[in-house]
């Protein structure tokens, strides 16, 4: 994106972030924004917004620690700022998958993708991710696989984990929403 923040890329002249809120604030009882630069501007968009505890930005992984640190709830859901097409049913897929396996972390999954950043998580996970992190990992697929979780198959909402990479991936995005996308 150039260097600017992602998350407020205007998508049809609102930013990105605000779309993926707008999905999920129905789901959730409180929508906590992990941030590390640009911190007023998402005090407008969530509920609260923390910062990665530690300096070295550790990715999305760091996220999801900051935020179970300060979760209210014995449940957390991560999604990332560049998926603004996430499904409406997706926290209640991801719980009665949770509660059927008896699995700490519940991840989304299309056709034979794994999509781990799209996960519900018990907060009682957050030694193990302090753990992790502090032992040089980063990845949160490889902390996934080291817990026990399930995947939730989303084939029949596959377009809700599309992620918005450039600018031209937003652009064409923008298009399509406004109904402008060229026929081939």
């Amino acid at each position: 994106m150039g260097g600017s923040a992602k998350a407020l890329q205007p998508l049809l002249q609102r930013p990105l972030i605000s779309w993926v809120v707008e999905r999920l604030r129905p789901q959730v009882a409180e929508v906590i924004v992990s941030a590390n630069r640009d911190l007023e501007r998402y005090t407008e968009i969530g509920d609260r917004v923390v910062t990665d505890q530690s300096a070295d930005f550790s990715g999305p992984l760091a996220g999801l620690q900051a935020g179970l640190a300060v979760a209210s709830h014995e449940l957390m859901v991560t999604v990332p700022c560049d998926a603004p097409l996430l499904p409406s049913d997706l926290v209640a897929r991801l719980a009665f998958a949770l509660e059927e396996s008896g699995a700490d972390v519940a991840i989304a999954s299309t056709r034979d993708q794994a999509h781990p950043v799209f996960c519900l998580c018990k907060r009682k996970m957050l030694s193990s991710i302090d753990a992790f992190l502090a032992s040089g990992g980063r990845k949160v697929d490889l902390w996934v696989s080291s817990v026990a979780h399930v995947q939730v198959t989303f084939d029949d909402e596959a377009q809700g984990f599309v992620n918005v990479n450039t600018v031209e991936e937003l652009r064409a995005l923008e298009r399509k929403l406004a109904g402008d996308t060229p026929s081939a």
